[in-house]
């Protein structure tokens, strides 16, 4: 493991390069982060022996580009589309969908994202309870429940 000082100084030196190949990449601030993080805990653990500064400049360059590819090939980055994207395209949206989107965005977030994994998504319950750590159950009675919510929302009585 590497000392203190070694780890302030490739911060010092690194940092600005990390978050502008990231930003280059992910054009995400928190997948920066989440990458510039994943890359000093890389270089802390790392064993390797550098050269010189350019060795070492390079070894984090390559580490910060192959962290990027590999989060854009990740499940999650590959299946999904997000909700701000759907909001993003109203020409590509009837008025009747693009009313739905608005009733299923103002849902909590607990409903949202049951909401938006089973119906957009495409995922089934046991899948959804899987990614969001929740008994299949639990993922039953928040899609009822945002069900009735979004029928309220969209003009149905609470009484049906």
């Amino acid at each position: 493991m590497r000392s203190e000082s070694e780890i302030n100084r490739a911060i010092d030196m690194y940092s600005d390069t990390i978050k502008r190949i990231c930003m280059v990449h992910l054009k995400n601030y928190a997948d920066t982060e989440d990458i510039f993080q994943n890359v000093f805990l890389k270089y802390v653990l790392a064993s390797d022996v550098f050269e010189n500064a350019e060795h070492e400049k390079a070894w984090i360059i390559r580490v910060t580009v192959n962290a990027c590819k590999d989060l854009l090939k990740s499940f999650f980055r590959t299946r999904t589309v997000s909700i701000q994207e759907l909001v993003e395209l109203p020409e590509k949206i009837s008025d009747e969908h693009k009313e739905v989107l608005d009733a299923v965005l103002s849902l909590p977030e607990k409903y949202k994202d049951v909401i938006y994994l089973h119906y957009y998504e495409g995922y089934s319950a046991v899948d959804i309870g899987k990614i969001l750590g929740k008994n299949v159950n639990t993922i039953y009675t928040l899609m009822a429940r945002a069900r009735k919510m979004l029928y309220v929302e969209l003009g149905g009585s609470e009484d049906d």
